[in-house]
């Protein structure tokens, strides 16, 4: 007699063919409207499911999780940023938690990289100009912005998406450099031509360009602070598309209003979507909804990680992308 099918619980719209892929395999409850589950929705979801498949902008707590019952197994998050879940709670009450590591790596990277040219090469504003129907002309002294070529990036954050940034970056001649808790081994940082720094403070005052790359944890929260920002250049660029939470957005948009910074491109925010009001004035600053991963084949890729998570835990294995805490 075959196995009952684990009943999943999915948070939001997938793809069409994640969906089709999950109604084949288990018991799927999906989000037909699409619209953000409340903590209240999340918390009875996880009583009802075997495996809930949230995503970032669902936070599950300690207090969700001491509510949820003895049926669920599995939280097979949809995104590799696990910092919205409390893994460590998760797993004292029999929960394993599950992420989609590797596949938005080069869809990130190229974002990150759309955000350097879009802001130093001034790119929303010249868009702007000619959506208004305002442009009169070539000028010689119009729009003028500044050339990657050159120019220093320091990646805070040498991991995947980190590295395939520098890759990318190497190709426009910019110079690597990058500062993580822990040294390349000297055949990749001899590859990416890259130069790495043991001290951060050190390496943001001489960068043109500071792109992060990190994830959100408790040691690189505002990691990016006041006084940091102050060491940058006024003439450097700021770029991120990993968490919002790892600059202090308020101490940013004060030294952009001031002209203390040259610009940001920012496709993430210390609040989610609750952006600071103040950064949408500025024309130095790029904001993007959070579309470092928004391509088709990267949220695809993503579902198909969550299936194979789920179907090896339904087998009774280990799901091949296992959060363990402490190695966040």
């Amino acid at each position: 007699m075959p196995a009952p099918r684990l009943s999943v619980v999915v948070t939001r719209r997938l793809p069409e063919a994640v969906e089709t892929r999950m109604k084949e395999l288990f018991d799927v409850e999906l989000n037909e409207s699409d619209t953000r589950m409340s903590r209240e929705e999340i918390v009875a979801a996880m009583q009802r499911a075997d495996v809930l498949v949230p995503c970032v902008t669902d936070h599950i707590d300690a207090n969700m999780l001491a509510s949820a019952g003895e049926k669920l197994k599995l939280v097979a998050n949809y995104g590799a940023g696990v910092d919205h879940i409390d893994v460590a709670s998760a797993r004292q009450r029999g929960v394993l938690v599950s992420n989609t590591p590797g596949v938005v790596t080069e869809d990130t990277a190229d974002m990150a990289m759309a955000l350097i040219l879009a802001v130093t090469r001034r790119i929303p504003e010249g868009l702007a100009v000619m959506q208004a129907g305002d442009w009169h002309g070539w000028s010689p002294t119009a729009f003028m912005g500044g050339r990657v070529g050159g120019k220093r990036l320091g990646i805070l954050g040498m991991g995947r998406i980190g590295q395939a940034l520098a890759r990318r970056a190497q190709a426009f001649g910019m110079q690597i450099h990058y500062h993580n808790r822990k040294r390349l081994r000297p055949e990749v940082e001899a590859d990416l031509e890259a130069t790495w720094w043991e001290s951060l403070d050190q390496m943001v005052a001489r960068m043109d360009v500071i792109s992060v790359n990190c994830p959100h944890t408790p040691s690189t929260f505002h990691l990016l602070n006041a006084r940091r920002l102050k060491m940058l250049k006024p003439s450097a660029v700021v770029v991120n598309t990993s968490r919002g939470e790892v600059i202090d957005e308020n101490a940013l948009t004060r030294m952009l209003r001031a002209g203390e910074i040259a610009g940001a491109g920012l496709d993430v925010f210390e609040h989610g979507h609750e952006i600071n009001p103040r950064l949408r004035e500025l024309p130095n600053v790029v904001l993007l909804p959070h579309m470092g991963s928004a391509t088709v084949e990267g949220r695809v890729e993503m579902g198909e990680k969550v299936i194979i998570n789920i179907k090896t835990f339904a087998d009774g294995h280990r799901p091949p992308d296992l959060v363990v805490p402490g190695m966040l």
